[in-house]
């Protein structure tokens, strides 16, 4: 079984009294983003607007407040195109968006990143009996890229100054010539950006974005190849990919390969960003539960995000697939049966120690002192030192256990009126 890792995020200050100036911020990792996929929203594929709570429903804030409590930072938002969008080019329905625009301003309002993610498959309004690959209602030959242009384009004028928004353009486009794909995609970039939007594209590649056959043919032109010729005039995107770790790659069974496919299913794709220059951002995978800690999905999520994290350099981040209030035992749920007092499921134990703590925001406080929000979930230490030797830290004040307070640090100054503050953090036991 890998090694628990424990990693700590401090905030380093100088004080010059009255002066206050941030100096330092170290973290244990450079990933930008680190979450979980919250499913509901796109329940239903085969009944299509559907009816809200009957065939579909939204992830709530409860949820949203027991990932943020393990570091977790973005949420990826699964939902239908055709909820929100009921007819081609027309204005949003109301109702769904305002249970969309619901989540994500409440979200976003706590620092958590929200990726959309219109889980579509590249296609409006399919074949109900086939709604993942089939050709009815396939973007840019069924469907003109203007439609899909359409789409992006009111997103985007809605959420153009939250920075907070993430645009993943579709999920998992499929069954058609890469070209056509990569033509719909430049479409909708251009839309995005004519609302003066610079938010975070995330764009998928063909045959269901798959890491590990990123450069095959046998769906046509190699992502490798075609995906190269994605163009944002706002030079902000990432490809989007998903891997998992059974025999097909689908995440349809519990079986794992081997110990290290992730990683090993991952690296071509890894080097072929760094070859050329992109970023990518790893928007599926899972590996059973059943499989922690009785199994080898301990040691096979370990060896896939290990990868991730030491190439943070093409790595934007990673999402679990997935969490939800309608998943029940679903074998890769994260959703833990009882909000209100959580018990943590077996994934989540392994997830932990990849996420990097969050390291506070502080601000100057009247007189010598400065406050932070204390996030629930984690531990907080103020600490002081005359002159940043090593052994010269101590302690002061004695430990804040975060809730979602506002905390706030009365700084004694060290010889000279001057000396060193940092605020030392760490998961709650």
């Amino acid at each position: 079984m890998p090694t628990m890792r424990n990693k700590t995020t401090i905030r380093l200050f100088w004080l010059t009294l009255p002066i206050f100036v941030t100096s330092l911020s170290v973290s244990a990792a450079a990933l930008r983003y680190t979450g979980v996929n919250l499913a509901g929203a796109e329940f239903g594929q085969t009944s299509l607007p559907g009816v809200y709570n009957t065939h579909y429903t939204y992830p709530t804030q409860a949820e949203v407040d027991y990932f943020r409590s393990k570091g977790m930072n973005v949420i990826r938002l699964p939902f239908r195109w055709e909820r929100l969008q009921q007819t081609a080019n027309a204005s949003f329905n109301t109702a769904e968006f305002n249970r969309l625009n619901a989540f994500v301003s409440a979200t976003t309002a706590k620092g958590v990143t929200v990726i959309l993610d219109p889980h579509n498959f590249a296609r409006y309004y399919p074949d109900p009996g086939n709604y993942e690959s089939s050709s009815q209602g396939l973007v840019g030959s069924d469907v003109p890229n203007s439609v899909f242009s359409n789409f992006w384009f009111r997103v985007a004028d809605v959420y153009r100054t939250n920075g907070c928004v993430i645009f993943n353009l579709v999920n998992e486009p499929n069954s058609m010539p890469t070209e056509q794909w990569v033509c719909a995609a430049n479409a909708s970039i251009a839309a995005i950006r004519t609302t003066r939007a610079t938010n975070l594209i995330l764009v998928p590649g063909n045959a269901w974005t798959g890491a590990w056959t990123w450069d095959q043919n046998w769906y046509g032109t190699p992502n490798a190849q075609a995906m190269l010729n994605i163009v944002d005039p706002g030079n902000n995107y990432a490809y989007d990919v998903h891997q998992y770790l059974d025999s097909n790659g689908s995440g349809g069974s519990t079986n794992i390969v081997s110990p290290t496919i992730g990683a090993e299913r991952l690296a071509g794709f890894t080097q072929w960003l760094r070859n050329n220059s992109r970023k990518g951002f790893l928007g599926e995978f899972a590996v059973a539960n059943s499989t922690v800690g009785t199994g080898i999905g301990d040691e096979a999520i370990s060896n896939l995000l290990t990868h991730v994290e030491a190439n943070a350099d093409v790595w934007l981040g990673w999402a679990w697939w997935a969490a939800g209030p309608w998943w029940g035992n679903y074998m890769f749920t994260l959703e833990p049966a009882n909000l209100v007092n959580p018990t943590d499921l077996p994934a989540m134990n392994i997830l932990e120690s990849y996420i990097p703590i969050p390291a506070p925001t502080l601000e100057l406080a009247p007189g010598t002192q400065f406050r932070f929000v204390a996030q629930a979930g984690f531990v907080y230490d103020a600490e002081a030192s005359a002159n940043i030797s090593v052994g010269s830290w101590t302690n002061y004040g004695g430990a804040i256990v975060g809730s979602g307070q506002t905390a706030t640090v009365t700084m004694q100054a060290g010889a000279s009126q001057r000396g060193f503050y940092r605020v030392r953090v760490d998961r709650a036991p």
